[in-house]
């Protein structure tokens, strides 16, 4: 059976001046964990904001808990980005 893990997450990156700065941030939040977790990721919302940005992972195993384990890493390597803030997070398992 198959299990499909999604995350979502807004974020605000403060020292965000233009949409340019805060997509840098984005884009390198998004390429680390695909790297790092082999999991999709896009932005998915607030994208004219230039401090706000919605993110979101989706990660497909044979097994819940493992897909729990990823995404609570991502959640703990984003918190750990001293470029931006998290503001609310939500993982749903289908």
């Amino acid at each position: 059976m198959a299990f499909v893990g999604i995350l979502n997450m807004r974020l605000e990156v403060p020292a965000s001046a233009s949409l340019k700065e805060k997509r840098h941030v984005v884009k390198s939040i998004l390429d680390t964990t695909r790297n790092k977790f082999n999991v999709s990721a896009a932005e998915i919302s607030h994208l004219d904001s230039h401090k706000t940005a919605g993110l979101a992972f989706a990660c497909v195993s044979n097994e819940a808990v493992f897909i729990n384990k990823v995404l609570n890493k991502i959640i703990d390597l984003v918190e750990s980005n001293h470029l931006c803030e998290v503001v609310d997070t939500g993982i749903e398992m289908v």
